[in-house]
């Protein structure tokens, strides 16, 4: 008797290779390709779209000449406005880690770097970790703040 415990093994069916010969069971002279044709010889190139008038894809992407191109791009740094910075505490730190705890930034800011903008109005004395402008520096020192890169 026959029961889930000793069910007798399942033999896979090996897939048919293509092209080996008439004993291969699939496979002489044009091994199921069809007759002519671009797609009955050995590739297509990926990239390939068939006739156009419109340019191919390579044609439409620019051309990068020179030492950097493959390099990865540069990326600018998150900006902050400094009116934003009165959501902290008086006399509170503030850097790249605080301001992602806060929600004023999204996590990926801590790899690609923060600066502080002078929009907005500063109400708050606070000590700043980050890079600034010259208009943010002002607006921060006036209130009695320090700035520390």
């Amino acid at each position: 008797m026959i029961s889930i415990g000793n069910l007798p093994p399942v033999k896979q069916k090996t897939k048919k290779r293509l092209g080996r010969g008439y004993g291969s069971g699939k496979g002489g002279h044009t091994a199921s390709r069809g007759q002519k044709g671009q797609k009955s010889r050995s590739k297509i190139h990926p990239l390939f779209e068939g006739t156009k008038n419109k340019k191919s894809l390579i044609q439409r992407l620019p051309l990068l000449r020179g030492k950097g191109k493959l390099k990865p791009s540069v990326s600018r740094p998150f900006v902050v406005e400094v009116g934003k910075l009165n959501v902290f505490a008086e006399g509170s730190v503030v850097d790249v880690d605080v301001l992602v705890a806060k929600g004023v930034l999204p996590k990926e800011a801590k790899n690609a770097g923060v600066k502080i903008l002078s929009n907005g109005k500063l109400e708050k004395k606070l000590t700043v970790n980050l890079p600034v402008t010259r208009g943010a520096a002002s607006q921060i020192k006036a209130l009695g703040g320090v700035i520390q890169e």
